[in-house]
């Protein structure tokens, strides 16, 4: 089983940036499909990004396209989420999981191994 804890977040004016690092445990990392997801208060948890195993392929959410990119380095066993133009509306506490299903859904019951989480705050 793989373990992963989120690190990054923070408060960040509109318009900034923000770098997001998922470290995992265990030497079958590199197995996975990886993703990123966000929670606000009062909403479900949606999908934002995930990987491929070797970095080839990379999905986005329609709402952070163009601005937030998703990367990993298997090596050293970790997964990068780089938020550029960052908008109040993407405040929100950010997960990091791995998908343990081979159906192409992007929803939150195909990921397991959720991490604790990492809150981002962006002010207007």
């Amino acid at each position: 089983q793989v373990q992963l804890v989120e690190s990054g977040g923070g408060l960040v004016q509109a318009g900034g940036s923000l770098r997001l690092s998922c470290a995992a445990s265990g030497r079958t990392f590199s197995i996975y499909v990886m993703g990123w997801f966000r929670q606000a208060p009062g909403k479900e948890r949606e999908f934002v990004a995930a990987i491929s195993w070797n970095g080839g392929s990379t999905y986005y959410a329609d709402s952070v396209e163009g601005r937030f990119t998703i990367s990993r380095d298997n090596a050293r066993n970790t997964v990068t989420l780089q938020m550029n133009s960052l908008k109040p509306e993407d405040t929100a506490v950010y997960y990091c999981a791995v998908k343990f299903t081979p159906r192409g859904s992007r929803s939150p019951d195909d990921f397991g191994s959720w991490g604790q989480g990492t809150q981002v705050t962006v002010s207007s």
